[in-house]
């Protein structure tokens, strides 16, 4: 006998390139969880750009299309809603489908600083709705099977750690000025947009982060304001110049609760660089490496030798995370749509048992308070506490 899936109505707000992947997460979500008791129903797409939510509602099969996410909030079908809008709207869109008693899954940073994340998840607290936050990387099974090793003593008492997160997405100077390069709409620059994901890996591997210091800068301080509608990182040649507000780069060093040591890195307009996001992290007995770029995989070295210790390479397969919901055996690989996958289920699973799974709203105040540390102490030149409330 079948058990009764129930249907949730489940809406996108915002659907620039992460809302088509929320999208698609829904419609393959019980591909791989079959025994998922929700099933999610495309009933409505919010996109302020003229055309693009009817585009999507043809591609994706929405029910209805809107420019205003106000009405999907005023919407009796929808019971959940995934937010993918520009950094500078989390924070009001957040609160009003949390008011208005709907699910979030909300996409990082949660806003431009930590009082917004913390407006978001104090509202979702207060109206009893879940809230899952795409901090996706943390989702990919050879992450979660590092954390298990840190935690169970199999590195040895942890040192320190290297996280790293470079990109070129913004290294041509004729990417156009969008709202990313504004500190009104864009917030802290690169630190909301790739540092934030550091955070959240540091915290999700290691364990709160107590003080930090931190260095930024601006590469590009100038770049051409587009002349048309812009999706994902366009470029602008010809347009009116204008200044980049928020910042490119940031170098950062790290002490943990633990007594661990660590350095962050992220930068923006790093050339050569595509997606290079990864973490090393030693102990006094080993040592474990990741890679995004090769996200199947982990370098692990463990032992009594001490030095010249060998680091071998172990690949995720049906005993790592959430691998067997994807690939019968070890080295089939998965890719970066399905940690969203793996996200989309970890959503509906804390709507269906009440219950948080995966990261949450909380997660997203400590990565945020991290940020906020970050431009204290780049502004201050000093060390600055991580504060991320009670």
């Amino acid at each position: 006998m079948v058990d009764a899936v129930e249907a949730l109505g489940v809406a996108v707000v915002g659907f620039g390139w992460m809302g088509r992947v929320h999208a698609r997460a829904y419609a393959r979500v019980r591909h791989h969880y079959p025994q998922l008791p929700l099933r999610p129903e495309l009933v409505a797409v919010a996109e302020e750009v003229p055309g693009r939510a009817e585009e999507a509602a043809a591609q994706f099969g929405f029910a209805s299309a809107t420019r205003d996410w106000r009405e999907v909030a005023a919407d009796p079908r929808v019971r959940a809603v995934s937010v993918t809008a520009p950094n500078f709207l989390h924070r009001e869109i957040g609160v009003a489908m949390a008011g208005a008693g709907k699910h979030l899954w909300i996409e990082k940073p949660v806003g431009l600083t930590a009082a917004d994340a913390r407006a978001v998840a104090d509202a979702a607290a207060a109206a009893g709705v879940q809230g899952t936050v795409g901090f996706n990387y943390r989702n990919a099974p050879a992450v979660e099977a590092a954390r298990d090793l840190i935690a169970t003593g199999g590195i040895g008492t942890v040192t320190h750690v290297r996280i790293r997160l470079f990109s070129d997405y913004a290294a041509h100077p004729e990417s156009a000025l969008t709202w990313r390069y504004e500190r009104e709409r864009g917030g802290s620059g690169v630190l909301g947009d790739l540092a934030s994901h550091g955070a959240d890996l540091a915290r999700f591997l290691l364990g709160d982060i107590a003080s930090l210091t931190a260095d930024t800068a601006v590469f590009v301080p100038q770049r051409a304001r587009p002349v048309a509608v812009t999706a994902g990182h366009a470029r602008a040649a010809g347009g009116e110049p204008g200044p980049v507000e928020n910042e490119d780069y940031v170098g950062c060093l790290l002490r943990f609760a633990s007594g661990a040591r660590g350095v962050l890195e992220a930068c923006r307009v790093s050339v050569g660089e595509q997606n290079t996001y990864g973490f090393e992290v030693h102990g006094t007995r080993g040592a474990v490496f990741w890679d995004f770029r090769r996200m199947n995989e982990l370098g692990i070295s463990r032992g009594t030798a001490y030095q010249d210790q060998p680091v071998s390479t172990v690949y995720a397969g049906p005993g790592h995370g959430e691998f067997a919901a994807f690939q019968p055996g070890a080295a089939n690989a998965m890719g970066y749509d399905d940690l969203k996958v793996i996200e989309a289920c970890r959503f509906l699973r804390s709507i269906a048992e009440g219950v948080p799974h995966g990261a949450t709203l909380r997660d997203a105040v400590h990565s945020a308070a991290v940020l906020d540390a970050m431009a204290r102490s780049a502004r201050s030149g000093a060390w600055s506490d991580v504060d991320a409330g009670p």
